[in-house]
């Protein structure tokens, strides 16, 4: 049996896969943006037209659907809903706030450092699906406005996961192509992780500190709470959290073995409900595991289905190959210009588009530049510019990383949606200057 071919439907009309893919791509996205209508109807039904007008077939679209994310988000999703029973989200709500004596800017501050930190050792869709129920809870219980601590999250875990390996997609991709280690990654990216960090929490401070006020009485309440009455389930407590040591150890490890992330959230998710519904009868059986898996963000699911289908349309059509190769005929072989607008234009597309099929288009592009340039060590700031602009421009705009979808998920959920063009007008000002700041970076450590 031979494969079926990658392309095998006629466009519609015989008109040009390139101007219909464009063309289906600017309209999904402006609908997103308008918010008129549910991004998941928005994005679901682009994808349906990339089929119909014959830019893919559907065997194309499927292969063009990342099911790790989908997989690891759906699994942390339920491990996330299973573990909330116990009670464990209110004690670290609880406990952190505590230890920052309740001061609504203090706790903005920690959970950018907090974020971060998991974002790089962990990675930043597994730390934002943990995290977020926590500053939704401390955010309630202090009646202050949840989107300041929303957003430091997402910047954070996007800063966070550009220092290693683990801690963003494109880094994984770059990683394994090009055999760079945990340490490789976190020696050349960590340094400036550490500044740009900085910088947007002096942002943070600056924009929002004076407008985050509590009374004194919501404050000593918090404080009078005690973190081990929050404990509701002590048994599902020790289960979930064996369970996730568990699945953050197979993240860690799981890797070399060619086992991904979305088996390890899946696989957990499945063991922590094995345990918490062992010796129950079926009928209640049923009525948990229907609970946990309600609690699956599946609007957020779908948008990511239909956008994945919508990005693989454009990257087969070759537009995605074309903007490639035309950055590099920008650039004339010079190293340095070369790094810089990679720079550049991984930043600016990854703020609109996934930058998953992005990078993967650049690795055998720049791979190829090998012998122009020099040899391998002269493509090291290559490597260095594309990582630092995919994962830096997933805070450009709210569709940039799957990390700052999955936040959006819970706000939603939580009644307190996020605005496309509201984050955006603060987001992409933000993400040029931390980008501005790694192109500094770039020209002085390796040029």
């Amino acid at each position: 049996m031979t494969a079926a071919p990658e392309h095998t439907a006629e466009v519609i009309f015989g008109w040009s896969p390139v101007w219909v893919s464009s063309v289906l791509l600017v309209v999904t996205y402006a609908a997103i943006i308008s918010e008129r209508i549910n991004r998941s109807i928005v994005a679901l039904l682009g994808a349906g037209l990339m089929i119909m007008c014959g830019v893919l077939n559907q065997d194309a679209a499927i292969r063009g659907i990342d099911f790790n994310t989908i997989a690891l988000l759906t699994g942390m999703m339920v491990l996330v809903a299973v573990t909330g029973k116990s009670g464990v989200f209110q004690y670290v709500a609880i406990w952190m706030t505590k230890r920052v004596n309740a001061h609504p800017p203090a706790i903005l501050m920690s959970l950018a450092v907090l974020t971060a930190v998991f974002s790089a050792l962990l990675d930043n869709v597994t730390t934002v699906l943990l995290l977020t129920p926590v500053v939704l809870l401390i955010t309630d219980q202090l009646q202050v406005k949840a989107y300041p601590y929303l957003a430091v999250e997402i910047f954070a875990s996007n800063i966070g996961g550009t220092a290693t390996l683990i801690g963003d997609p494109p880094n994984i991709l770059i990683g394994s192509a090009v055999g760079l280690s945990f340490n490789d990654f976190l020696f050349n990216l960590g340094p400036i992780v550490l500044v740009i960090l900085l910088v947007v929490m002096g942002i943070a401070w600056l924009l929002w500190s004076r407008r985050l006020e509590t009374t004194d009485e919501l404050r000593a309440r918090v404080l009078s709470f005690t973190e081990s009455d929050a404990i509701t389930d002590r048994k599902l407590l020790v289960k979930s959290l064996g369970v996730l040591s568990l699945v953050l150890a197979g993240f860690v490890f799981g890797h070399p073995l060619g086992i991904q992330p979305g088996t390890v959230a899946l696989t957990g998710a499945a063991l922590l409900l094995l345990l918490d519904n062992f010796g129950r009868d079926a009928e209640t059986q049923s009525e948990e595991v229907h609970k946990a898996y309600g609690e699956v963000e599946w609007i957020t699911i779908f948008f990511f289905v239909g956008l994945f289908i919508v990005v693989a349309g454009v990257e087969q059509a070759g537009v995605l190959e074309m903007i490639a190769n035309q950055l590099l005929a920008w650039t004339g072989g010079d190293p340095r210009n070369t790094a810089v607008t990679i720079l550049w234009v991984s930043a600016i597309l990854s703020a609109i588009l996934d930058n998953i099929p992005f990078v993967a288009t650049m690795i055998p592009t720049i791979a190829s530049m090998e012998a122009e340039l020099g040899g391998p060590d002269a493509l090291m700031p290559l490597w260095w510019a594309l990582a630092l602009g995919a994962c830096l421009g997933g805070n450009g705009s709210l569709v940039g990383a799957s990390a700052n979808l999955s936040v959006a998920a819970f706000a939603e959920r939580a009644k307190r949606p996020i605005r496309f063009l509201g984050f955006m007008k603060l987001a992409f000002p933000v993400m040029l200057l931390t980008v501005a700041i790694a192109n500094v970076y770039l020209v002085v450590r390796y040029f």
